[in-house]
């Protein structure tokens, strides 16, 4: 007897929405006897529907507004693939209403309203997808939530924005200036037209929000995150870092600690042999700490059409493969059980303790780094790195130290004072350092 498909409703047709309709067309017997079902998309929405798509649509109802398919159309899941928090939202939410599960690929409406979006759901007894929201190809939520379920995680860290990685590995391996880093990055289509999100750190901040939540068992949290970009990287910064045995990476961290948690994203100091550091292009990659398995890393492509719609694809069997099931038998969203999220105070960035990168650029005089050391003393921070570069022609002196693990708040006042000697310049540089 044959088993009726999963039906499946496509808001989006761009570039991911197309590639969840490749795989599902190029691997749909492996998928099938993964599920017991085919799973096909009958409906999809594009804005433009006279436009060439790259991929067969044939069988498929095309419609131009996606709420026709969120609110109305005969599909028994629905893939929110056009990104925002405003539409999106109520795309979602009207799924939701419905009974229908829901598969997303969108990193913005789940920091943002993803608490209210995972209570819906469970109002509905509806299960909500988004490994594709963090990471691309890279099954990070299902290696959280399910195959490290018997850990407590302590930590995580990763390259988590691609455009950002691409950047700065132009800028390390050829030298090249931020700005110029950065039109490669657009030509190639790495980077958007505007650049914001993904080069001031707001788009690892999205991720970083939903890694932390589900390893550590708290409510989606965006606006604890402390969030940095790289565009104070400089190619001086990068040659200098690669000189003391380190290399600069753009990260988000998150720690479990006495005190409460730390959730930031920031341009990061990291040594050279470490594998995170290795991690370059586009590619991201994510280091998990648990107490029974130690450290883990997942690699692979964070972004691309295929990629992420492996991801979608994977929710969608998840999806299939739940449908029938009571509630309570399904994985929870967030990893734990709704009544056991807990809120955790996040420690404000003055608290958070690390080692320290600071480069100084002074004019050419006597005592120099007698002074600087001098306050860097007073303030009980040890220098565990030092390089000295001496002026060539007209140019400044260089110098750049690494600190011991302190307060940002300690380094802070060092940072202020030394700012504050008449021989140093206003280029003045600073970055956190992490020995993973």
């Amino acid at each position: 007897m044959s088993v009726a498909p999963l039906r499946v409703g496509l808001l989006g047709l761009g570039t991911v929405g197309q590639g969840v309709i490749r795989v599902l067309q190029r691997n749909a017997d492996e998928i099938t006897r993964r599920v017991g079902r085919p799973v096909v998309v009958t409906h999809a929405s594009a804005r433009d529907t006279s436009k060439a798509r790259e991929v067969s649509l044939e069988g498929i109802t095309i419609v131009t507004d996606p709420m026709d398919i969120a609110a109305k159309a005969d599909v028994d899941v629905v893939v929110e693939l056009i990104g925002g928090t405003t539409y999106a939202r109520d795309l979602v939410l009207a799924a939701i209403a419905r009974g229908k599960p829901v598969v997303t690929a969108n990193k913005a409406l789940l920091a943002l309203e993803g608490n209210a979006v995972f209570s819906a759901a469970r109002e509905k007894g509806v299960l909500v997808g988004f490994e594709a929201a963090v990471a691309g190809g890279i099954p990070v939520i299902k290696a959280i939530r399910e195959g490290l379920a018997g850990n407590r995680i302590e930590a995580l860290a990763g390259i988590i924005n691609g455009t950002c990685n691409y950047i700065l590995t132009q800028m390390t391996e050829k030298g090249q200036a931020f700005a110029d880093a950065l039109a490669d990055a657009q030509r190639l289509g790495y980077a958007e037209a505007d650049p914001t999100f993904d080069v001031e750190g707001v788009d690892a901040a999205h991720k970083l929000t939903i890694l932390a939540s589900i390893a550590f068992g708290m409510p989606l949290n965006f606006d604890a995150v402390a969030v940095e970009g790289i565009t104070k990287v400089t190619p001086q910064d990068i040659k200098i870092a690669q000189a003391l045995g380190y290399r600069i990476k753009h990260l988000g961290i998150a720690k479990r600690t006495e005190a409460g948690a730390e959730l930031r994203v920031h341009a990061t100091l990291i040594p050279e042999d470490k594998l995170i550091a290795k991690v370059d292009g586009v590619l991201n990659t994510v280091l998990l700490q648990g107490d029974a398995v130690g450290q883990m890393g997942l690699y692979g492509r964070g972004a691309g059409g295929d990629a992420t719609a492996s991801a979608v694809v994977a929710d969608l069997v998840d999806v299939a493969r739940s449908i029938g099931a009571e509630a309570r038998h399904l994985v929870p969203a967030l990893a734990f059980q709704p009544d056991a999220v807990r809120a955790l105070p996040v420690l404000p960035l003055d608290q958070v303790a690390s080692a320290h990168y600071l480069r100084i650029n002074v004019a050419d005089e006597t005592g120099v780094l007698k002074a600087i050391t001098a306050i860097l003393a007073e303030l009980d921070i040890s220098i565990e790195a030092i390089l000295q570069k001496e002026p060539r022609g007209g140019e400044d002196a260089t110098v750049a130290v690494i600190t011991s693990v302190i307060p940002e708040s300690r380094f802070n006042q060092a940072v202020a004072r030394v700012r504050s000697l008449p021989f140093v310049r206003e280029d003045v540089s600073r970055f956190r350092v992490e020995h993973f």
